[in-house]
């Protein structure tokens, strides 16, 4: 299928950022988002339940780090694959079937029965979840207008990421009162199931990606009725495709574009190192490398470091649950401040103070200050996901951008692989609090890389940011 026209694509992708919000987009929000949430429960459900396996299988630090490591192969080939056939079939049917994989996976752990059954049903598990979570984050940047992107994306990512307390909280309760309990927690995920009917429902294909392929008259039947959702009268010029700065800034991203690549229908890896592609490719991989790296690493150990060092199994779950409740604070936090000011250098301040804030908690040992730094530690990670996830999305052209921004993130998983046997060997031989100084250097590196390298995104139009036009020239849209 040939490209539609530059001017038609991009006229399309401007009609839906002059949109006020509506109902469309709340919907939107509430269906990524719900699913979203039963992924991160899924997915921190592991840290929560490794003090039960590590009793009844008699597991070593070693062997859980094995167990964790590999999933994250499964989440690496999700975010890889699934950014592909978003961009190759469709946003909307990759979403449902990855979330039909993850869920029959989720079903699997709840099963298993020894830890190589446990290993092969995560990485399944992460596989899906991985490749949803990938394509969620293009979806919403996408329909959403350009100066309210970053809010309703840190909306998708607070609701999110009440599945980490969900678990902990499970946790907390179930896995001490059964041995079975541990299943239970793994068993919270399929409600998941629900909102994969809702984005079957609610979330139609996305307008830029059909008009990309060439799709013209499918795209601006979805975003008239998206329009009329919104109280909006069609412009009566949008056949002709006449917005001229759209329309400009697209002709010249297509203009540069390498030919060969261009006259494929296919998105290819290639296309990652070729242009403008291939400096903002590196910028977010190292964002979600060093980010997530940290992120996951405090997250899945915590529990079982704190334990380490005496507390019993009770009082580290307890403990767990204070920490893990932090997190949709931090995402409501950002709201606020992620539309408002530069993203890159809003990110920046945030690792910053969570890599101070992470070194102070590895020195002490006072559970009072364990709980009011983990939880300030855990709202500064929080706060940081919304940026990486919006800025990611943006910084690639509609034909790679799910393939940017999930092989991006999908790396983050090759070193997450690892991660865990690195942060078990560092505890084993320089002790707990080398460890959160390894994070908190992690922690800072990404919003310093996006500063110094990344383009300015924020606030400016999924077609201007991607057309190679100096940053004065880029036109900022006001909120709607």
């Amino acid at each position: 299928m040939t490209a539609a026209p530059p001017s038609h694509a991009a006229a399309l992708g401007h009609r839906l950022d002059r949109l006020p919000l509506s109902s469309f987009h709340r919907r939107l929000v509430i269906a990524l988002a719900g699913m979203i949430l039963f992924e991160w429960v899924e997915t921190y459900s592991f840290a929560f339940v490794v003090p039960a396996l590590r009793d009844q299988w008699g597991l070593s630090l070693s062997t859980v780090a094995l167990v964790a490591g590999i999933g994250q192969l499964g989440a690496f080939a999700g975010g890889i694959l699934g950014g592909y056939l978003a961009d190759r079939v469709g946003r909307r049917r990759t979403m449902l079937a990855c979330v039909t994989l993850y869920c029959a996976a989720t079903v699997g752990c709840v099963l298993v029965q020894n830890p190589w059954q446990l290993i092969t049903a995560r990485t399944l598990a992460h596989f899906g979840a991985q490749g949803m979570a990938v394509v969620a984050i293009v979806v919403l940047t996408e329909f959403v207008p350009a100066a309210a992107r970053g809010r309703l994306q840190t909306y998708k990512v607070a609701v999110g990421s009440l599945g980490i307390p969900i678990a902990a909280w499970a946790g907390y309760f179930f896995v001490p009162q059964w041995t079975w309990g541990w299943r239970l927690v793994f068993a919270l995920g399929l409600f998941g199931v629900v909102f994969a009917w809702l984005i079957r429902r609610w979330v139609p294909e996305s307008p830029r990606w059909l008009a990309a392929r060439g799709d013209v008259a499918k795209a601006d039947e979805i975003v008239r009725s998206i329009e009329r959702q919104c109280g909006v009268v069609t412009p009566p010029d949008t056949d002709a495709g006449t917005d001229t700065a759209a329309a400009a800034a697209a002709d010249m991203d297509a203009a540069t574009a390498p030919p060969a690549l261009a006259a494929s229908g296919r998105p290819r890896l290639a296309e990652l190192w070729t242009g403008g592609n291939r400096r903002n490719f590196l910028v977010v991989a190292t964002m979600w490398v060093t980010g997530l790296l940290a992120y996951s690493a405090y997250n899945t150990w915590t529990p079982t470091l704190l334990s380490e060092t005496g507390l019993d199994l009770d009082d580290t779950l307890l403990l767990s649950a204070v920490l893990a409740t932090a997190a949709p604070l931090g995402a409501l936090v950002s709201v606020p401040l992620i539309d408002r000011w530069d993203r890159r250098r809003t990110q920046l301040v945030l690792g910053s103070l969570a890599a101070a804030t992470l070194i102070v908690f590895g020195l002490v040992r006072d559970t009072a200050a364990v709980v009011v730094l983990g939880c300030l530690v855990t709202l500064l990670f929080q706060m940081t996901m919304p940026f990486l996830q919006v800025y990611s999305a943006e910084v690639f052209p509609t034909r790679v951008r799910a393939l940017g921004s999930g092989s991006a993130n999908a790396l983050s998983r090759v070193f997450n692989f690892g991660a865990p046997l690195l942060v078990a060997a560092i505890y084993e031989n320089a002790g707990y609090t080398a460890v959160f100084v390894l994070l908190a250097a992690l922690s800072a590196t990404g919003g310093l890389v996006a500063t110094l390298f990344g383009p300015r995104t924020t606030g400016v139009s999924l077609e201007d940011t991607t057309a190679p036009t100096r940053p004065e020239k880029r036109k900022e849209l006001s909120a709607p």
